[in-house]
């Protein structure tokens, strides 16, 4: 049975959007801006938990803001992320735009079910705060990693919305990254 793992990043304030500041977001940039030397470390980071990585599940905007971005790469980390498989969330795609990949069209509780018992190993989710929201608000998340930046946005779509009840977990672990940025690690669910 595949674990599901919110990996992302995110102000102290819990705002996902717009890190690179390419989505004209007013307070956009924030990950380059409060990130700065603690990219290199943080890349480390990312790189080594690519290569624990199963499978990538996305929702359709972050589909294409990441293959965008990682496609035209050739380093070893792209390597290894452009060739893992891809499940999207989307009923109005019919092919994912990061390649090797399916889009998951029906209801997404369903299909995110059925995806955790055919996919062993880790099923990692990037991004895609809103597709995250929907599976942590069904039990569907078994773990989050929340990279923390250190800055307050006040405003800005954040990873955590109202939820239809509370959401127990269990505090695995910290990991300074750099001086300025902390790994939150927790499960939830069953095993909170």
């Amino acid at each position: 049975m595949g674990k599901i793992v919110v990996s992302t990043n995110a102000s102290l304030d819990g705002v996902v959007q717009d890190p690179d500041g390419k989505e004209g977001f007013r307070l956009g940039g924030w990950f380059t801006q409060f990130g700065g030397v603690d990219l290199e470390p943080w890349a480390r980071v990312f790189f080594e938990e690519a290569l624990g990585t199963d499978a990538l599940l996305l929702g359709r905007n972050s589909d294409a803001w990441f293959a965008e971005r990682w496609l035209s790469r050739d380093d070893d980390w792209a390597v290894r992320l452009n060739s893992l498989p891809k499940y999207v969330v989307s009923s109005t795609i019919e092919r994912p735009r990061w390649g090797n990949g399916t889009v998951l069209k029906g209801d997404v509780v369903d299909e995110v079910t059925k995806l955790k018992r055919d996919v062993e190993g880790e099923i990692v989710v990037y991004a895609s705060y809103q597709l995250a929201r929907t599976l942590i608000d069904n039990d569907l998340v078994d773990e989050l990693r929340l990279v923390v930046f250190p800055v307050l946005l006040g405003a800005g779509e954040r990873l955590f919305g109202e939820t239809g009840c509370q959401k127990p977990m269990r505090f695995v672990g910290t990991t300074a990254i750099g001086d300025g940025l902390t790994r939150l690690t927790y499960e939830l669910g069953r095993a909170a």
